[in-house]
């Protein structure tokens, strides 16, 4: 049976989102090492360099892991499919005449929108559109990710002006 509600959203977002809930934080949540996974053999040749194109910018922000590869790869397969799709709708058109008479839409419009559609759903797991980055609070400063126990604790140290009671 499935659960009710929304799904929940990684300990991982929410920090990068500045935990907008301001609900207690999942401290004991698996984190995997923040490396992308290898390239599946198997994907689409548009698949792979979608893959290509963004797996190391992925993996630089800490948003793609080795236990993301599914997800990544619906991805990019959605990806190659979709402009699969998009190519054959520009080169014939999105409708035909059927031996009837009748026109009717192309089966690559349905294709298209379909894997669009997934593109969507994967983008916003990954952070892979301007709103789902929107979202997200990177410090690109050492590559860490805010909410880092390590960048808390250095945070949490005052400044010697701030010791001496002097402003700039």
């Amino acid at each position: 049976m499935a659960g009710r509600g929304r799904p929940p959203k990684p300990t991982a977002i929410k920090e990068l989102e500045g935990n907008p809930g301001k609900r207690p934080l999942n401290k004991n949540e698996p984190r995997p090492v923040k490396r992308a996974p290898k390239c599946p053999s198997w994907l689409e040749p548009d698949a792979k360099k979608e893959w290509r194109r963004l797996s190391k910018e992925l993996e630089s922000m800490g948003l793609l892991t080795q236990v993301d590869m599914a997800a990544f790869a619906g991805y990019c397969q959605a990806y190659a499919r979709w402009k699969e799709a998009e190519e054959f709708i520009s080169k014939h058109g999105s409708i035909f005449k059927t031996s009837s008479g009748y026109i009717q839409q192309i089966p690559q419009v349905s294709i298209a929108q379909q894997n669009l559609k997934q593109m969507r759903n994967f983008c916003s797991e990954l952070g892979l559109s301007p709103s789902a980055r929107s979202r997200l609070n990177i410090n690109n400063s050492g590559n860490t990710i805010e909410g880092d126990e390590m960048e808390e604790l250095l945070l949490s140290i005052p400044k010697a002006e701030d010791l001496m009671g002097r402003s700039d």
